[in-house]
């Protein structure tokens, strides 16, 4: 019946419509969203520290899908941060969405229901930010993923790089120059829209500023590690971030499985968190 109400109330208006949480025996709390950006109902499931200090601001650590909608060959993000406790060692409110379609955080030229980058930026990020004590600025925004999402997570941070602090990505294809594999084109739906987030291209666009260190900017916003299937993407991309000049962090290794659950998570956000 709720479900019912929900879609109704979801084709009676062109705003987004988000639940309550819905909290299951982990802790994990899932908001129910229907946007003009996404085909059909995603989620925006979120893991909370234990103890939230009154009116204490934290950190938002996004965790980026790999797989649409809640498909999980490849383990789960959130689930392994709930593992690995994150939320409570590191002060964070971990938040992973869904998509609709294979997630590479683009917007598609003509298909409305297929705006990954917008859906992310004016629906997701904004919903923490009202339902949850969180730092509403740059500073307070963090980014990670691998394989598709590691791309996306360096893509989102380069193209909205006054809204993000710190982007880490593990054994992702970072060097692609067409969407012509892993269900790439029907994302980007074009070669000329893919060259808006072909990440060599926006590291050299953007290379000045991400050398620009300020007090409330880290200097290496940029994470890497490698790798399981793209150890030679994450070479070239270290020859071109060193030849750019680009403060950066980067672990070659050591070889571990492409999933959630191998072992590179916590490094990823132990480097996140890091004082500059």
């Amino acid at each position: 019946m709720l479900s019912t109400i929900f879609l109704l109330t979801t084709l009676l208006t062109a705003e987004p419509v988000i639940s309550e949480p819905m909290i299951d025996a982990q802790g994990i709390r899932t908001h129910r969203v229907t946007s003009e950006f996404q085909l059909g109902e995603t989620l925006f499931r979120v893991l909370l520290p234990e103890k939230i200090e009154l009116n204490v601001k934290l950190k938002t650590l996004y965790i980026l899908p790999v797989e649409a909608n809640s498909e999980n060959r490849y383990g789960d993000g959130l689930l392994e941060a709930k593992k690995l406790d994150l939320a409570n060692k590191y002060r964070l409110i971990c938040v992973a969405p869904t998509f609709s379609h294979l997630p590479w955080y683009a917007d598609h030229p003509t298909e409305k229901a297929i705006r990954q980058e917008s859906y992310f930026l004016k629906i997701v990020v904004p919903a923490i930010e009202q339902r949850y004590t969180t730092f509403s600025e740059q500073s307070g925004r963090l980014l990670v993923g691998f394989s598709k999402s590691g791309y996306g997570a360096w893509s989102l941070l380069l193209r909205n790089s006054d809204q993000f602090a710190k982007a880490a990505a593990w054994d992702a294809p970072l060097m692609k120059t067409a969407p012509d594999q892993f269900g790439m084109g029907p994302i980007y739906g074009t070669p000329e829209n893919f060259l808006g987030y072909r990440l060599d291209h926006l590291l050299r666009d953007r290379a000045e500023s991400l050398r620009a260190k300020s007090e409330s900017q880290p200097s290496a916003r940029l994470i890497h590690l490698g790798f399981d299937n793209f150890r030679d993407h994450h070479e070239r991309a270290e020859t071109l971030l060193n030849e750019l000049k680009i403060p950066h962090l980067y672990t070659d290794g050591p070889k571990r499985p492409h999933t959630w659950h191998s072992g590179w998570l916590e490094d990823a956000v132990k480097r996140l968190m890091e004082d500059e």
